[in-house]
């Protein structure tokens, strides 16, 4: 019996499912505790904008005959909804959060009190701070505030680390939905990296924990009590939240913040350079083993680096220590170093690896500046129109400047004709467009760019890098199948 009983418990076991390999966790049994502990330092933002008479949605009082009966009625009921001239007040409402009980810094989004007149922080225990704005940026959509500390005893929260978070981590939303006050939400990191379109910079955190209107500019809280996220955005057809949202990781945020509280602006790093997305076919043209990396697309005339140090068609592989896996992560490394420091660039050249250094500039200084600028090619030439490519091809002379409206500045071979269908009208090129560069290296003829195609062909290349430009000296690179 016993022996049967051993036996059958041995069975029992064997024909048990394997346990995995992790632990499986169920969430957290209650975030009460946490909540309690943060609801103070979150707080409802109420902005108002005093609108004059006479906006895109004001209703103007019917014209009416004199002495009409109805005349009276309409003169009141325009004067209580504040027509007939009379200036009215829009009022919006958001969330935001002390990080600096000392100081009464709030942090909260841009979107929230662009345009206010007034702003004010309403607290959970029901008090009211009048509140100024300390700086804002438009690009991460953050917005620094101030509150007189000495009215009021504040608690803040302080930042936590975004990259140590991880997709199906619990955090937790605290905001003002549909102006409710203060609501706990929970959920998890449903995906990072996020690019939705809406800046230059854009790395959210996707979270399902419920974010609706008002949650703009709440934080976002890991299990620990720290922010790890400030709430921007969702997806929503309905308006209210289907478990699409989005946040500005801490790691970004930071440093926009430090730099509103430090000097009422940001002071971004600029390299002064147009990049293009790294495609297969443009590897295998540079001979690199993958794609990767962001494309010099041309170099900002009078920027940091028109000296020569990058060139178009130089690959950014890293960028003072930190990677560049694709197109957008160069422009957030750039804009997160300093301005004026030198730093370290590995880039590929003509198919070899090399490190070169160069001195940031301060992006708010040349954003007005204009790009591109092709370099100069020999002179001379064998044929003076040709067809290569589904492309006829011509000499860039005062006709064609004057036919195209191409710039004096802007140099190399004129296409005058693409043939519909072809890989050349496939990859978007256009008559009027310019020739500069085949394979790195400058035309100025019809004659070089055919031998620049056969010397290519003879090497086994499948494919033809061209870099071309704009008229007005814009330069992109296209790779076009030479089989």
């Amino acid at each position: 019996m016993r022996r049967f009983a051993l036996a059958a418990t041995a069975a029992a076991m064997l024909a048990q499912p394997a346990a995995p390999a992790f632990a499986q966790q169920r969430g957290p049994a209650s975030v009460a505790d946490l909540a309690e502990g943060l609801l103070e330092a979150v707080v409802n933002i109420s902005t108002s904008q005093n609108r004059g008479a006479g906006g895109s949605d004001a209703v103007p009082m019917p014209r009416l005959p004199e002495g009409s009966p109805f005349q009276d009625f309409f003169e009141e009921f325009f004067r209580d909804r504040g027509g007939n001239n009379q200036p009215r007040r829009v009022q919006s409402l958001g969330s935001g959060f002390v990080i600096d009980a000392e100081q009464g810094i709030i942090i909260t989004n841009n979107h929230v009190i662009a345009d206010a007149d007034e702003i004010e922080a309403n607290f959970s225990d029901g008090s009211k701070l009048k509140a100024e704005l300390v700086g804002r940026d438009t690009k991460t959509d953050i917005a620094v505030l101030k509150v007189d500390p000495t009215l009021k005893q504040l608690k803040a929260v302080q930042f936590g680390d975004s990259n140590a978070i991880r997709i199906g981590d619990w955090v937790m939303a605290i905001g003002n939905p549909f102006g409710l006050g203060g609501t706990v939400t929970v959920g998890i990191v449903s995906a990072r990296n996020r690019d939705i379109n809406s800046g230059p910079y854009d790395d959210f955190i996707q979270t399902d924990a419920a974010i609706n209107r008002g949650n703009s500019g709440g934080p976002l809280f890991d299990m620990d009590g720290n922010v790890i996220g400030i709430n921007t955005a969702i997806i929503s057809p309905s308006g209210g939240s289907i478990g699409i949202g989005f946040s500005i990781p801490s790691e970004l945020a930071v440093n926009v913040i430090t730099q509103l509280r430090e000097f009422g602006e940001t002071r971004r790093g600029w390299l002064g350079v147009r990049i293009q997305p790294v495609t297969d076919d443009i590897a295998e043209s540079l001979g690199m083993a993958r794609a990767e990396g962001a494309l010099v697309a041309g170099v900002t005339k009078g920027g940091p680096v028109d000296n020569g140090v990058l060139e178009p068609g130089d690959v950014i592989l890293r960028f003072d220590g930190r990677p560049v896996r694709e197109m957008r992560d160069l422009p957030r490394i750039v804009a997160d170093s300093p301005v004026g420091k030198e730093v370290d660039v590995v880039i590929v050249r003509r198919g070899e690896e090399q490190v070169v250094k160069v001195t940031l500039g301060r992006l708010e200084d040349g954003e007005e500046m204009a790009e591109g600028g092709a370099g100069e090619g020999e002179e001379g030439g064998a044929v003076a129109t040709a067809s290569v490519l589904g492309m006829t091809i011509g000499e860039l002379d005062d006709a064609a400047r004057a036919q195209f409206g191409i710039l004096p500045e802007v140099s190399g071979v004129v296409i005058s004709e693409v043939t519909p269908g072809s890989a050349a009208a496939d990859k978007g090129i256009a008559a009027g467009e310019v020739i500069t560069e085949i394979a790195q290296e400058s035309v100025s003829s019809p004659q070089q760019v055919i031998d620049r195609i056969a010397a290519l062909r003879e090497q086994g290349r499948r494919n033809a890098l061209l870099m071309l430009s704009s008229k007005t000296g814009e330069l992109r690179f296209v790779t076009l199948r030479m089989d």
